[in-house]
Protein backbone atom coordinates (compact mmCIF):
# COMPACT_ATOMS: atom_id res chain seq x y z
CA UNK A 1 0.00 0.00 0.00
CA UNK A 2 1.80 3.40 -1.07
CA UNK A 3 1.53 6.92 1.07
CA UNK A 4 -0.08 8.33 -1.34
CA UNK A 5 -3.31 5.97 -1.29
CA UNK A 6 -3.64 6.15 2.24
CA UNK A 7 -2.65 9.87 2.80
CA UNK A 8 -5.79 10.41 0.32
CA UNK A 9 -8.12 7.84 2.26
CA UNK A 10 -7.53 9.66 5.09
CA UNK A 11 -7.84 12.95 4.16
CA UNK A 12 -11.15 11.91 3.07
CA UNK A 13 -12.00 10.92 6.21
CA UNK A 14 -11.45 13.79 7.63
CA UNK A 15 -13.57 16.24 5.51
CA UNK A 16 -16.50 13.60 6.14
CA UNK A 17 -15.94 13.95 9.64
CA UNK A 18 -15.91 18.00 9.21
CA UNK A 19 -18.50 17.59 7.27
CA UNK A 20 -20.71 15.36 9.43
CA UNK A 21 -20.23 17.92 12.43
CA UNK A 22 -21.46 20.48 10.79
CA UNK A 23 -24.77 19.28 8.91
CA UNK A 24 -25.09 17.77 13.11
CA UNK A 25 -24.69 21.32 14.59
CA UNK A 26 -27.45 22.76 11.39
CA UNK A 27 -30.11 20.32 11.59
CA UNK A 28 -30.96 20.16 15.20
CA UNK A 29 -31.37 23.65 15.11
CA UNK A 30 -33.65 23.79 12.26
CA UNK A 31 -36.30 21.57 14.42
CA UNK A 32 -39.11 23.02 15.73
CA UNK A 33 -38.65 23.43 19.43
CA UNK A 34 -37.10 24.57 22.67
CA UNK A 35 -34.67 22.23 24.45
CA UNK A 36 -35.41 24.00 27.73
CA UNK A 37 -39.25 24.75 27.18
CA UNK A 38 -39.63 20.66 26.52
CA UNK A 39 -37.94 20.76 30.26
CA UNK A 40 -40.22 22.17 31.88
CA UNK A 41 -43.23 20.83 29.80
CA UNK A 42 -42.15 17.87 31.24
CA UNK A 43 -41.97 18.65 34.92
CA UNK A 44 -45.53 20.14 34.44
CA UNK A 45 -46.86 17.11 33.06
CA UNK A 46 -46.02 15.20 35.89
CA UNK A 47 -47.89 17.79 38.15
CA UNK A 48 -44.87 19.55 39.37
CA UNK A 49 -45.43 23.30 40.05
CA UNK A 50 -42.12 25.54 38.36
CA UNK A 51 -42.12 29.26 39.92
CA UNK A 52 -40.36 31.26 37.59
CA UNK A 53 -40.57 29.61 34.42
CA UNK A 54 -39.31 32.08 32.29
CA UNK A 55 -36.44 33.17 34.09
CA UNK A 56 -35.45 29.76 33.67
CA UNK A 57 -35.78 29.35 30.18
CA UNK A 58 -33.15 32.42 30.23
CA UNK A 59 -31.04 30.80 32.57
CA UNK A 60 -30.74 28.03 30.90
CA UNK A 61 -30.08 29.39 27.15
CA UNK A 62 -27.36 31.34 28.53
CA UNK A 63 -25.87 28.17 30.08
CA UNK A 64 -26.01 26.43 27.21
CA UNK A 65 -25.04 29.50 24.87
CA UNK A 66 -28.28 29.30 22.76
CA UNK A 67 -28.75 33.13 22.53
CA UNK A 68 -24.67 33.66 21.35
CA UNK A 69 -24.58 34.40 17.59
CA UNK A 70 -24.74 31.31 15.63
CA UNK A 71 -21.52 31.37 14.42
CA UNK A 72 -19.78 31.90 17.64
CA UNK A 73 -21.86 28.39 18.66
CA UNK A 74 -20.37 26.62 15.98
CA UNK A 75 -17.00 27.56 16.63
CA UNK A 76 -17.53 26.37 19.52
CA UNK A 77 -19.35 23.44 18.68
CA UNK A 78 -16.42 22.56 16.54
CA UNK A 79 -13.71 23.08 19.18
CA UNK A 80 -15.58 21.14 22.26
CA UNK A 81 -16.27 18.17 19.29
CA UNK A 82 -12.97 17.73 18.31
CA UNK A 83 -11.62 17.75 22.28
CA UNK A 84 -14.54 14.83 22.46
CA UNK A 85 -16.82 17.56 24.86
CA UNK A 86 -19.97 16.89 23.97
CA UNK A 87 -21.41 19.31 26.52
CA UNK A 88 -24.31 18.87 29.25
CA UNK A 89 -27.53 17.23 28.57
CA UNK A 90 -30.26 19.30 28.86
CA UNK A 91 -32.94 16.09 29.43
CA UNK A 92 -30.51 14.55 32.25
CA UNK A 93 -28.91 17.66 33.16
CA UNK A 94 -26.70 17.87 35.12
CA UNK A 95 -24.93 14.39 33.33
CA UNK A 96 -22.77 15.12 30.61
CA UNK A 97 -23.10 13.60 26.96
CA UNK A 98 -20.15 11.58 26.55
CA UNK A 99 -21.16 9.74 30.36
CA UNK A 100 -24.64 9.29 29.13
CA UNK A 101 -23.31 7.58 26.12
CA UNK A 102 -21.18 5.70 27.96
CA UNK A 103 -23.37 4.22 30.49
CA UNK A 104 -25.85 2.82 27.08
CA UNK A 105 -22.82 2.09 25.20
CA UNK A 106 -21.90 -1.33 26.49
CA UNK A 107 -25.97 -2.76 26.52
CA UNK A 108 -26.02 -1.40 22.54
CA UNK A 109 -22.69 -3.51 21.78
CA UNK A 110 -23.66 -6.26 23.87
CA UNK A 111 -26.98 -6.84 21.58
CA UNK A 112 -25.82 -5.62 18.71
CA UNK A 113 -22.49 -7.08 18.21
CA UNK A 114 -23.90 -10.60 18.73
CA UNK A 115 -27.15 -10.41 17.09
CA UNK A 116 -24.88 -8.88 14.01
CA UNK A 117 -22.19 -11.89 14.62
CA UNK A 118 -24.75 -14.77 14.29
CA UNK A 119 -26.85 -12.90 11.52
CA UNK A 120 -23.67 -12.49 9.42
CA UNK A 121 -22.51 -16.21 10.07
CA UNK A 122 -25.68 -18.14 9.58
CA UNK A 123 -27.15 -15.90 6.90
CA UNK A 124 -23.63 -16.19 4.97
CA UNK A 125 -23.12 -20.15 5.09
CA UNK A 126 -26.89 -20.52 4.03
CA UNK A 127 -26.89 -18.22 1.28
CA UNK A 128 -23.51 -19.88 0.22
CA UNK A 129 -25.67 -23.32 0.60
CA UNK A 130 -28.58 -21.95 -1.29
CA UNK A 131 -26.43 -21.13 -4.45
CA UNK A 132 -24.26 -24.74 -3.83
CA UNK A 133 -25.53 -26.88 -6.76
CA UNK A 134 -24.58 -29.96 -4.35
CA UNK A 135 -26.99 -28.56 -1.51
CA UNK A 136 -29.57 -30.48 -0.30
CA UNK A 137 -32.93 -29.41 -2.58
CA UNK A 138 -34.55 -28.71 0.74
CA UNK A 139 -31.90 -26.17 1.99
CA UNK A 140 -31.82 -24.21 -1.90
CA UNK A 141 -35.28 -24.08 -1.17
CA UNK A 142 -35.01 -21.59 1.76
CA UNK A 143 -34.60 -18.88 -0.35
CA UNK A 144 -38.30 -17.49 -1.05
CA UNK A 145 -38.56 -17.94 3.12
CA UNK A 146 -35.29 -15.28 3.27
CA UNK A 147 -36.44 -12.90 0.78
CA UNK A 148 -39.85 -12.86 2.72
CA UNK A 149 -37.46 -12.25 6.37
CA UNK A 150 -35.24 -9.72 4.59
CA UNK A 151 -38.52 -8.02 3.68
CA UNK A 152 -40.22 -8.05 7.37
CA UNK A 153 -38.97 -4.53 9.01
CA UNK A 154 -36.84 -5.71 12.05
CA UNK A 155 -39.02 -3.41 14.67
CA UNK A 156 -42.54 -5.42 13.28
CA UNK A 157 -40.43 -8.74 14.08
CA UNK A 158 -39.52 -6.73 17.32
CA UNK A 159 -43.69 -6.19 18.09
CA UNK A 160 -44.47 -9.71 17.10
CA UNK A 161 -42.27 -12.30 19.19
CA UNK A 162 -43.05 -9.29 22.21
CA UNK A 163 -46.34 -10.53 21.76
CA UNK A 164 -46.12 -13.89 21.44
CA UNK A 165 -43.53 -14.86 23.95
CA UNK A 166 -43.67 -11.88 26.45
CA UNK A 167 -47.27 -10.68 26.42
CA UNK A 168 -49.23 -14.01 25.37
CA UNK A 169 -46.94 -16.80 26.55
CA UNK A 170 -44.68 -15.01 28.67
CA UNK A 171 -41.53 -16.93 28.16
CA UNK A 172 -39.19 -13.47 28.61
CA UNK A 173 -39.46 -10.70 29.72
CA UNK A 174 -41.51 -7.51 28.51
CA UNK A 175 -38.55 -5.47 28.52
CA UNK A 176 -35.60 -4.13 30.31
CA UNK A 177 -31.92 -5.30 30.66
CA UNK A 178 -32.42 -6.63 33.57
CA UNK A 179 -34.99 -7.16 36.66
CA UNK A 180 -33.10 -5.15 38.82
CA UNK A 181 -30.16 -2.39 37.95
CA UNK A 182 -29.37 -2.54 41.00
CA UNK A 183 -28.54 -5.98 41.62
CA UNK A 184 -26.49 -6.16 38.79
CA UNK A 185 -23.47 -8.64 39.24
CA UNK A 186 -20.82 -11.28 37.53
CA UNK A 187 -22.67 -14.16 38.59
CA UNK A 188 -24.36 -17.09 37.08
CA UNK A 189 -27.94 -15.96 38.33
CA UNK A 190 -27.52 -11.95 36.76
CA UNK A 191 -26.02 -13.22 33.58
CA UNK A 192 -28.91 -15.57 32.58
CA UNK A 193 -31.11 -12.84 33.30
CA UNK A 194 -29.64 -10.28 31.47
CA UNK A 195 -29.18 -13.26 28.29
CA UNK A 196 -33.27 -13.27 29.01
CA UNK A 197 -34.06 -9.97 28.62
CA UNK A 198 -31.91 -9.40 25.56
CA UNK A 199 -32.95 -13.24 24.08
CA UNK A 200 -36.31 -11.35 21.84
CA UNK A 201 -34.43 -8.05 20.95
CA UNK A 202 -31.28 -9.63 19.67
CA UNK A 203 -33.99 -12.46 17.87
CA UNK A 204 -35.25 -9.51 16.17
CA UNK A 205 -32.27 -8.34 14.66
CA UNK A 206 -30.88 -11.79 13.87
CA UNK A 207 -34.49 -12.94 11.82
CA UNK A 208 -34.69 -9.48 10.14
CA UNK A 209 -30.50 -9.53 9.00
CA UNK A 210 -30.40 -13.33 8.44
CA UNK A 211 -32.20 -12.79 5.19
CA UNK A 212 -30.02 -9.91 4.31
CA UNK A 213 -26.79 -11.34 4.80
CA UNK A 214 -28.30 -14.77 3.02
CA UNK A 215 -29.01 -13.32 0.08
CA UNK A 216 -26.17 -11.22 -0.24
CA UNK A 217 -23.88 -14.34 -0.17
CA UNK A 218 -26.02 -15.99 -2.82
CA UNK A 219 -25.15 -13.87 -5.45
CA UNK A 220 -21.71 -13.75 -4.48
CA UNK A 221 -21.96 -17.22 -4.74
CA UNK A 222 -23.37 -17.39 -8.07
CA UNK A 223 -20.73 -14.79 -9.20
CA UNK A 224 -17.49 -17.54 -8.55
CA UNK A 225 -19.53 -20.41 -9.67
CA UNK A 226 -18.04 -21.98 -12.87
CA UNK A 227 -14.32 -20.20 -12.18
CA UNK A 228 -11.31 -22.21 -13.43
CA UNK A 229 -10.04 -22.41 -9.68
CA UNK A 230 -13.34 -24.38 -8.72
CA UNK A 231 -12.86 -26.87 -12.09
CA UNK A 232 -8.96 -27.16 -10.95
CA UNK A 233 -9.88 -28.20 -7.61
CA UNK A 234 -12.10 -30.51 -8.41
CA UNK A 235 -9.94 -31.95 -11.02
CA UNK A 236 -7.22 -32.42 -8.44
CA UNK A 237 -9.51 -34.40 -6.40
CA UNK A 238 -10.23 -32.29 -3.28
CA UNK A 239 -12.95 -33.28 -0.80
CA UNK A 240 -16.30 -31.08 -1.78
CA UNK A 241 -16.18 -29.52 1.64
CA UNK A 242 -13.05 -27.95 1.22
CA UNK A 243 -13.97 -26.86 -2.24
CA UNK A 244 -16.65 -25.27 -1.03
CA UNK A 245 -14.97 -23.63 2.28
CA UNK A 246 -12.12 -22.85 0.58
CA UNK A 247 -12.53 -22.14 -2.86
CA UNK A 248 -16.24 -21.01 -3.42
CA UNK A 249 -16.97 -19.79 0.03
CA UNK A 250 -14.19 -17.75 0.53
CA UNK A 251 -13.50 -15.92 -2.65
CA UNK A 252 -17.14 -14.81 -2.49
CA UNK A 253 -16.39 -13.37 0.66
CA UNK A 254 -15.36 -9.69 0.10
CA UNK A 255 -18.77 -7.91 -0.65
CA UNK A 256 -19.86 -9.63 2.64
CA UNK A 257 -16.82 -8.51 4.44
CA UNK A 258 -17.12 -4.74 3.05
CA UNK A 259 -21.09 -4.75 3.80
CA UNK A 260 -19.75 -6.14 7.60
CA UNK A 261 -17.22 -3.73 8.14
CA UNK A 262 -20.21 -0.64 7.28
CA UNK A 263 -22.68 -2.49 9.88
CA UNK A 264 -19.94 -2.72 12.37
CA UNK A 265 -19.99 1.17 12.19
CA UNK A 266 -23.33 1.29 12.54
CA UNK A 267 -23.85 -1.22 16.15
CA UNK A 268 -22.69 1.65 18.11
CA UNK A 269 -25.83 3.92 17.50
CA UNK A 270 -27.83 0.98 18.65
CA UNK A 271 -31.35 0.16 17.14
CA UNK A 272 -33.95 1.99 18.04
CA UNK A 273 -37.35 1.15 17.55
CA UNK A 274 -36.23 -2.25 18.61
CA UNK A 275 -34.32 -0.72 22.19
CA UNK A 276 -37.65 1.51 22.34
CA UNK A 277 -40.06 -1.18 21.54
CA UNK A 278 -38.73 -3.63 24.74
CA UNK A 279 -37.44 -0.39 26.62
CA UNK A 280 -33.74 -1.46 26.80
CA UNK A 281 -31.45 1.06 27.86
CA UNK A 282 -28.93 1.04 24.96
CA UNK A 283 -28.14 4.28 22.97
CA UNK A 284 -30.93 3.92 20.50
CA UNK A 285 -33.31 4.44 23.69
CA UNK A 286 -30.83 7.38 24.89
CA UNK A 287 -31.30 9.03 21.32
CA UNK A 288 -35.18 8.28 21.41
CA UNK A 289 -35.45 10.54 25.09
CA UNK A 290 -32.90 13.10 23.59
CA UNK A 291 -35.75 13.14 20.21
CA UNK A 292 -38.76 13.55 22.47
CA UNK A 293 -37.23 16.56 24.59
CA UNK A 294 -35.17 18.25 22.02
CA UNK A 295 -32.00 18.07 23.65
CA UNK A 296 -29.65 19.35 20.65
CA UNK A 297 -26.36 18.17 22.75
CA UNK A 298 -27.57 14.80 23.19
CA UNK A 299 -28.85 14.34 19.83
CA UNK A 300 -25.37 15.87 18.53
CA UNK A 301 -23.99 13.67 20.56
CA UNK A 302 -24.84 10.67 19.71
CA UNK A 303 -25.28 11.61 15.71
CA UNK A 304 -21.52 12.62 15.83
CA UNK A 305 -21.08 9.27 17.81
CA UNK A 306 -22.46 7.20 14.91
CA UNK A 307 -20.56 9.53 11.86
CA UNK A 308 -17.56 8.85 13.66
CA UNK A 309 -17.93 4.79 14.31
CA UNK A 310 -18.99 4.66 10.42
CA UNK A 311 -16.22 6.59 9.55
CA UNK A 312 -13.56 5.00 11.17
CA UNK A 313 -15.12 1.87 10.26
CA UNK A 314 -14.83 2.34 6.55
CA UNK A 315 -11.10 4.11 6.53
CA UNK A 316 -10.14 0.83 8.38
CA UNK A 317 -12.03 -1.15 5.13
CA UNK A 318 -10.30 0.96 2.61
CA UNK A 319 -6.72 0.73 4.05
CA UNK A 320 -7.21 -3.65 4.63
CA UNK A 321 -8.37 -3.46 0.79
CA UNK A 322 -5.02 -3.23 -0.65
CA UNK A 323 -3.67 -6.18 1.71
CA UNK A 324 -6.69 -7.99 0.02
CA UNK A 325 -6.56 -7.02 -3.60
CA UNK A 326 -3.19 -4.92 -4.47
CA UNK A 327 -5.53 -3.87 -8.02
CA UNK A 328 -7.48 -1.74 -5.63
CA UNK A 329 -4.58 0.34 -5.07
CA UNK A 330 -4.78 1.66 -8.81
Amino acid sequence: MSWSYALRRIGMFVAVVFLAITINFIVPRMAPGDPTAAVLEQLLSRGQQVEGAADIVANYRARFGLDDPILLQYGRYVWNTLHFDLGYSISYFPQKVESALLQALPWTLALLLTATAIAFTLGSILGALIAWPRSPRMVRNLAPVLMVLSAIPYYLLALILLYVFAVWTKFFPLGGAASSQSALTFSFASTIDVIRHAFLPALSIVLAGLGFWALGMRGAMINVLGEDYLTLAEAKGLRPHRIFFAYAMRNAMLPQVTSLAIALGTVASGSVLVEVAFNYPGIGYVLYNALRSSDYFLIQGVAFFLVLTVAVAVLLLELAYPLIDPRIER
